[in-house]
């Protein structure tokens, strides 16, 4: 297989593609409004303006993403025939479309706005056609890219695994860095491409733990290295190797689609299973005669079974054990009910009698009840585990008991580690229960993981200091495991948050993922600045700006709410500018994922980004506006872009000293509340415009009560099918 250009281009270009097609997929949906209107609208002056300018656009749109297209097979050869294909049938129907809707002055004898409506559909349906084929191909030069450049990796990894001396392993781990942040930057803009939630949280997962392991490998190779000849080294040494290796090929997984992969996460939580049950007994409402509760009844059965994780765990209190076993006993017991109540139903040839309807709300209680009895475990003891582990006293006696060079110490301690990790796991297996929603199970499966491996590499990098205590490299090896651990916990308590939101009927989206650093990005940081936490003093400095961060947060969040369709760009980056300024105002308060200074710019380089990307997907809605409306809305846009660039352009200028730092902190901490404030400011104004349809202008078509703008691209497609019947 050829390999694909070097570089981010294929990428950049798809990235374009897609922008384009947030153009143009809303102004052909006017056109077909208009196509599709049931009396064909009546040619006004208006009306006539109106749609030509949508041609025109639409034609000026056609042509930016062909250029993009012929620039892609240009770069591709093994697909320049078939993407010529496509831009050759793009831009056919884009000048037909331009031809069709420049419908000259109004004429009386002609009562319709195109002369030739049949043609006008074929160019539609035609250029959708043709933007498809355009994406798809798109699609499969960046998925061959990701691929590419994971073998890459892995080759230069196998390298690494093999080196014997430090003047090689430099060389070789160089060259891997840049590898690695080539590959992080091709699939953080694969997931942020990705429509599919799960798809989402696995790749974040996977991505997550590329992360943190390439720092562990640094320097778990280096002790290695050292060390040639201890055992404990080599063992952390390929704990972490085959951890990456693992996620590198889940990436790949997950971008290829690839079926029954080892890294394919199945959830099996007992909130699926609640939800299911609730979904079959309903239904024998809507069609008792035809429906039988015999399928629920063994639903039930299985339900109940999945909460012997909690009843048989030997870190259940006796109460709360005794109290899950009544509320499974009284789900048992009105299942029965129904299930008589449905049998007298069936003799009494009745749809639905007083009685059945009584047992179906009863039968759905008693699950609920049980749903919120598991969750008041499952986070009861989450909290208390948090608790207990805040102080991180194993850690710090690992670390103290391998610098005396005090074996039996470290092998004590590690046995108090290793039950704090027992536990930990079990409590995320009983956390992914009650999560109530498959990306915050998968993110408790990674939890569960990260501890399951995390703890034992603790134990072997603290084994390995005790044999070697003067060793500079096995102690700061050690510190890397167990600021690992330490940050697990830390996104172990936003899980927790987010699982308690849930719980509430609160959506659980402050998950803001921290990406590897892009090629050519944050390069001054990573050299000129020296990863550091702020003191108490500089906490309190920056505290009302924080506090204000997440006041702004929750406005946003509150009201992204407001909009019917969820799967609006619009909505989604700003859920995600939402999410990562949440962020911010938890390391203002010394908590949450960002610990360091350098973590907050990076998390402020990745807003600024979401913030733009925003603004690419605002712009969008402008086009639908005209005069001084569309002016003030373009200009808050313009104000939103500036203000993101500065927070860019402040995150990436380096700081030296403590006092430039903290300057430095405050500014993308006040200009990512300016940032907010336009956002909200911004997104009233959209929301309204966004929902608003009137008849003069072209409006979206509503197939089902959604809008067919904002609907995904596949459903648009479908969409314009019904052409074919007018």
């Amino acid at each position: 297989m050829a390999s694909p250009p070097s570089g981010n281009l294929d990428s950049g270009l798809e990235i374009k593609t897609r922008s384009v097609e947030q153009t143009l997929i809303p102004l052909v949906s006017q056109i077909t409004t208009l196509i599709n209107h049931k009396d064909g609208p009546r040619k006004s002056e208006r009306t006539s303006a109106a749609v030509q300018r949508v041609g025109q656009a639409v034609s000026a749109a056609v042509g930016r993403f062909v250029a993009v297209g012929e620039a892609i097979a240009l770069e591709n050869h093994e697909l320049k025939d078939e993407m010529g294909r496509a831009c050759f049938e793009a831009r056919r129907a884009g000048d037909a479309i331009a031809q069709l809707t420049d419908v000259g002055p109004v004429h009386a004898t002609s009562p319709t706005v195109f002369a030739d409506r049949t043609g006008m559909v074929k160019a539609a349906r035609l250029l959708l056609s043709s933007v498809t084929k355009v994406l798809v191909l798109a699609d499969r030069i960046v998925i061959k890219q990701i691929v590419a450049s994971r073998n890459k990796v892995l080759v230069t990894l196998d390298h690494l695994e093999r080196v014997s001396t430090f003047q090689e392993f430099v060389q070789i781990f160089s060259q891997f860095g840049n590898e690695m942040v080539d590959f992080a930057h091709l699939t953080g803009d694969r997931q942020n491409d990705l429509k599919d939630e799960k798809k989402k949280a696995r790749m974040a997962a996977a991505r997550a733990v590329l992360e943190k392991c390439t720092m562990m490998l640094l320097t778990a190779s280096k002790t290695c290295l050292r060390h040639p000849d201890c055992e404990s080294a080599r063992i952390n040494k390929d704990a972490v190797f085959q951890r990456m290796r693992c996620a590198l090929e889940q990436v790949v997984d997950i971008v290829t689609e690839a079926h029954g992969c080892a890294g394919d996460v199945s959830p099996a939580g007992i909130y699926g299973a609640v939800k299911e049950y609730k979904m079959s007994v309903e239904g024998l409402r809507d069609n008792p005669l035809a429906s039988s509760p015999d399928g629920a009844g063994r639903q039930l059965e299985a339900l109940v079974e999945r909460t012997e994780d909690f009843t048989d765990s030997p870190y259940t209190g006796h109460e709360q054990r005794q109290a899950i076993l009544g509320v499974c006993q009284a789900a048992r017991e009105d299942g029965r009910r129904l299930l008589h109540a449905w049998t007298q139903a069936s003799v009494q040839a009745k749809e639905t009698t007083e009685e059945l309807e009584v047992a179906i709300a009863k039968s759905c209680q008693s699950v609920n009840e049980l749903t919120r009895e598991l969750h008041v475990a499952a986070a009861g003891r989450t909290a208390e585990l948090l608790r207990v582990n805040a102080e991180h006293s194993p850690l710090r006696a690992l670390k103290a008991a391998g610098a005396e060079g005090d074996l039996e110490a470290v092998a004590r301690h590690s046995r108090t580690l290793t039950e704090q990790k027992e536990q930990l796991v079990e409590n995320c297996r009983l956390l992914c229960h009650v999560s109530g929603t498959e990306p915050l199970e998968i993110a408790c499966v990674h939890a569960e993981e990260t501890f399951h491996v995390v703890g034992p590499q603790i134990i072997s990098a603290a084994q390995t200091l005790a044999l070697h205590p003067s060793s500079k490299i096995a102690k700061e090896n050690l510190e890397v495991f167990c600021e690992a651990w330490e940050s697990q916990l830390g996104d172990v308590a936003l899980l927790l948050r987010e699982i308690d939101d849930v719980a509430e009927g609160k959506r659980g989206d402050k998950r803001g993922y921290l990406s590897l650093p892009r090629s050519g990005k944050l390069s001054s940081n990573v050299k000129n600045a020296k990863p550091v936490k702020l003191d108490a003093e500089e906490q309190s400095g920056v505290a009302k700006a924080g506090l204000e961060l997440r006041l702004l947060s929750s406005d946003v969040d509150a009201e992204l709410e407001k909009w019917e369709e969820q799967e609006q760009r619009v909505v989604r980056h700003g859920q995600s500018v939402a999410s990562m300024a949440y962020n911010m105002y938890l390391f203002t308060r010394g908590e949450g994922l960002l610990k360091t200074t350098l973590d907050l710019f990076h998390q402020a380089e990745v807003l600024s980004e979401e913030g733009l990307q925003l603004c690419s997907s605002l712009q969008v809605l402008c086009t639908q506006l005209i005069g001084e409306e569309k002016s003030a809305l373009t200009s808050e846009v313009e104000k939103l872009a500036a203000a993101c660039q500065q927070l860019q352009a402040g995150a990436r200028t380096p700081a030296q000293g403590k006092s430039a730092t903290f300057q430095k902190v405050d500014s993308a901490v006040q200009t990512t509340r300016a940032v907010l404030t336009l956002v909200l400011n911004i997104l009233p104004a959209c929301s309204k415009l966004n929902a608003k349809s009137t008849p003069d202008d072209p409006a979206p078509v509503r197939d089902g009560g959604g809008d067919y703008a904002v609907k995904p691209f596949e459903q648009r497609l479908a969409g314009l099918n019904l052409l074919e019947s007018n």
